[in-house]
């Protein structure tokens, strides 16, 4: 080998030990280690949908949304506070992940396939629904009475293109009404216009919550969508991180923030981890 060819090979193998390296270091920098050099979480949410995120009395940011991220951030820290909320409308989901406005979403989003193409989902961490609500002091007591009732039956509901077709889901022969606003809503069934106001289970549950005496759930649930927070693709690390964080806040060492939180917003218990074989892995 004559000294030109070896001082090109010499520079070769370098060239090659620079991309190397360079690919590791990349590799290694994760949203993960880009959080904690930070040293706060920065949470994509809305402000304006109780339970899920929304504005309290005192100007806190609150909602089962906020407290899910915050038990990130405490996995991330040893501190819940350590956060930084970017108020976004629910169309800047995906496109503030993609951009790296902020670290991860947590804003009652609906897994799909179709996202789930632009983002990773984590585990989820709510399962929604439609419920029926009723009046306490209504003509119909349940989901029996209501179907019993036939085509004598009213069910109020948001305004949407799939709306009749979703209450008829459960109720094929109600009539259905529609309104543009939640506020609406609720008004046709306090007025007696109404039997039932069909609305997401999570709506159902804390507005009997925070009305125990009026309202009550005709125990009925149905069109099953699963919440999960969203992150950016890509980054193994960072979703398998927050994964651990949510999987143990459901069935681990942080179960009493989760628990206490849903109790909070839902007005309900959920199921106690198990001791012994790992149930949820059934």
């Amino acid at each position: 080998m004559n000294g030109n060819s070896t001082i090109l090979k010499v520079l070769s193998l370098g060239i090659l030990g620079l991309l190397v390296a360079s690919g590791s270091d990349a590799q290694a920098q994760s949203k993960l280690d880009e959080v904690l050099s930070r040293g706060k979480l920065i949470v994509g949410t809305g402000s304006t949908n109780p339970p899920w995120h929304f504005i309290d009395e005192s100007g806190k940011m609150v909602g089962f949304d906020v407290d899910i991220a915050r038990i990130v951030a405490k996995g991330l820290f040893d501190d819940p506070e350590k956060i930084e909320f970017v108020t976004q409308a629910s169309d800047a989901r995906v496109p503030n992940i993609v951009t790296d406005k902020v670290d991860i979403t947590c804003q009652f989003m609906t897994v799909t396939a179709q996202r789930a193409q632009q983002v990773n989902f984590t585990i989820p961490y709510y399962r929604e629904g439609v419920g029926l609500l009723l009046l306490k002091d209504g003509e119909r007591k349940s989901y029996d009475e209501l179907i019993a009732a036939g085509a004598d039956v009213t069910v109020s509901v948001l305004q949407n293109v799939y709306a009749e077709e979703m209450v008829h889901q459960a109720l094929p022969e109600a009539s259905v009404d529609q309104y543009d606003s939640v506020d609406l809503m609720y008004q046709a069934l306090n007025s007696g216009r109404a039997d039932a106001a069909a609305t997401d289970m999570s709506s159902l549950r804390w507005f009997m919550q925070q009305n125990p005496d009026r309202y009550e759930d005709a125990g009925y649930g149905w069109n099953p969508q699963t919440y999960s927070c969203a992150v950016k693709k890509g980054d193994a690390d960072w979703l398998t991180f927050v994964n651990t964080v949510l999987r143990e806040a459901m069935s681990g060492v942080e179960y009493a923030a989760y628990r206490d939180s849903f109790e909070r917003w839902f007005g309900e218990t959920p199921p106690e981890p198990t001791i012994g074989f790992p149930a949820e892995h059934r």
